[in-house]
């Protein structure tokens, strides 16, 4: 097997029960042959023009030679430093891909200006953007896209049209204009949609340029194709859907954990495939992305799975009861999880392949943005923290006191969810909230970074259960980086993007509370102690 899972406890008793009707159901073979009634009538256009992820290993085929040429044809004329300005799927499964091979790729998800003039002042000379957008109107990669260009043209680079590469839908406004500048483009499927889209263009061109043997990931992920099409009890896609969508009572919190796998970030990934595909309807699963010392691990939390990616071994090893462990290669994991996602969909009873509450947040966005309103006035600030809140907090008259006014609204199937719209570059050290609030709390606990995580699990936030309180944790930065061409700069956007957030998040009924500091790393320590 290409890839091994073993489960325990009610995870295993899901695979024993609801395997056999999945089978019976033809369900792997139907998403092979890219059936789309097989998520009901109501999901069945969407999914019409969404499951071109079952035959992308043999669409990229044809795009891996392309991609090693133009890596060398770059490299020749010494252009080896590559950026990518992407959003979401874009950047989650390129991020993963290179890291785990082991290559430099920097990621750009971000517009918190520091975070995107490091990436404009690192190397400028020998560096490439990648360009990587379904439609290109993505506020954050268009405004990045408009920065390097600008950057570029100001050093006064001849050779522009070398430095921009671009990956997009065909026919989409990013195509037309990036075909009329002169960028090399590379066409995606337009059949995946971007959280599937790990094995297409989207995927392999920024990790193939950046030297990953992306051959080598698309032969993984075709060792497993032929388990995953067949409707056999041993499918590890049937297993693992049934593990994340069929527990009884269901474990709708589904904790992952990188512990001893040689791949790298893999929970990331994941946890934007399963948020954004299963947080609609008032249902959904979690992704919680742990570490292996994190509180939850330890609490027996009732509504939580654990899901270990251990190293591929042939030894025997036992399974901490109640636990789920998988191994296997990184194409293989993608596939598989693809599958199983697409399962736990159909048993969840939703449309995996749609997002129907991610466009409220980029709408809130814009309109903060057009009618530049003056900023909401702190109710307190503390330590140099200034103290914002929304959703019904009793935010008293300090920052314990507002924190715990937060968590008054967290209910015993519930979760916190940390929202850092921080420099992930330069504050690593805040993902540290995170297991310090499961400490405290002993609920399930989620970081992100903005506005990276609204690509990601701002769809369940809004549309899964309103079981979720929110602190959003905002930066006022030292320098500000203007937009080209744009009424508005990048500490403006990041800021209406928090603040759009945090209102259609009150709007759901959601509490949110917002802290926000001037020094982050000063600000940690105060706030870890607030926490707990």
């Amino acid at each position: 097997m290409t890839i091994a899972i073993t489960a325990s406890g009610a995870a295993a008793e899901a695979v024993a029960s609801v395997v056999p009707t999945l089978v019976g159901d033809l369900v792997a073979s139907g998403i092979t042959v890219q059936d789309p009634s097989l998520w009901g009538p109501e999901a069945e256009a969407e999914a019409a023009k969404r499951l071109g992820w079952a035959e992308a290993i043999t669409v990229s085929a044809e795009l891996v030679p392309q991609i090693v040429a133009l890596r060398h044809r770059l490299a020749a004329k010494g252009l080896n430093n590559f950026v990518l300005a992407g959003m979401g799927g874009s950047s989650l499964a390129p991020e993963v891909i290179t890291r785990t091979y082991g290559v430099e790729l920097t990621v750009l998800d971000a517009t918190e200006p520091g975070q995107v003039l490091d990436a404009l002042n690192v190397d400028l000379e020998h560096t490439v953007l990648i360009v990587s957008s379904k439609s290109g109107s993505t506020v954050e990669t268009a405004s990045q896209r408009k920065a390097f260009e600008k950057a570029f043209s100001d050093a006064g680079y001849s050779d522009v049209h070398d430095r921009i590469i671009v990956v997009t839908d065909p026919g989409s406004p990013l195509d037309r204009s990036a075909r009329e500048a002169g960028y090399v483009v590379f066409n995606a499927d337009p059949n995946i949609g971007g959280r599937y889209s790990a094995l297409s263009a989207f995927g392999l061109v920024p990790s193939g340029l950046a030297g990953a043997d992306i051959e080598e990931l698309l032969g993984e992920a075709d060792a497993v194709t032929v388990e995953l099409a067949q409707d056999r009890a041993d499918n590890p896609g049937l297993v693992l859907g049934a593990v994340l969508g069929g527990t009884t009572p269901l474990r709708d919190k589904i904790a992952i954990v990188a512990d001893g796998t040689h791949i790298q970030g893999f929970p990331d990934w994941a946890e934007q495939l399963i948020a954004e595909s299963t947080g609609k309807l008032g249902r959904g699963l979690l992704p919680v992305v742990i570490g292996v010392d994190a509180p939850e691990i330890t609490e027996g939390l009732h509504d939580v799975q654990i899901i270990r990616l251990v190293a591929s071994t042939e030894e025997t090893r036992e399974v901490a009861p109640g636990e789920v462990e998988i191994s296997g290669s990184l194409g293989a994991q993608i596939l598989t999880w693809e599958y199983a996602v697409a399962v736990a969909g159909r048993l969840l009873g939703i449309n995996p392949f749609d997002q129907p509450d991610v466009e409220s947040a980029k709408v809130a966005t814009r309109s903060l943005l057009d009618g530049e309103p003056e900023p909401v006035p702190a109710a307190f600030t503390a330590s140099g923290v200034d103290v914002r809140g929304a959703g019904g907090i009793d935010l008293g008259d300090s920052l314990e006191s507002a924190v715990e006014g937060l968590l008054r609204h967290l209910t015993d199937d519930g979760y916190v969810a940390i929202q850092a719209y921080l420099d992930r570059v330069a504050a690593p050290g805040a993902v540290a909230l995170r297991d310090a609030l499961a400490a405290r709390t002993r609920r399930p606990v989620t970081f992100g970074w903005g506005p990276r995580f609204l690509h990601s699990t701002g769809q369940y936030h809004k549309g899964g259960p309103s079981n979720g309180v929110f602190l959003q944790i905002t930066q006022i930065p030292e320098t500000d980086l203007e937009i080209p061409g744009s009424p508005f700069s990048f500490g403006t956007l990041v800021a209406a993007q928090a603040a759009g957030d945090a209102t259609v998040l009150a709007e759901h009924g959601r509490p949110v509370l917002t802290l926000t500091v001037t020094d982050v790393a000063q600000a940690l320590p105060i706030l870890l102690g607030a926490l707990r």
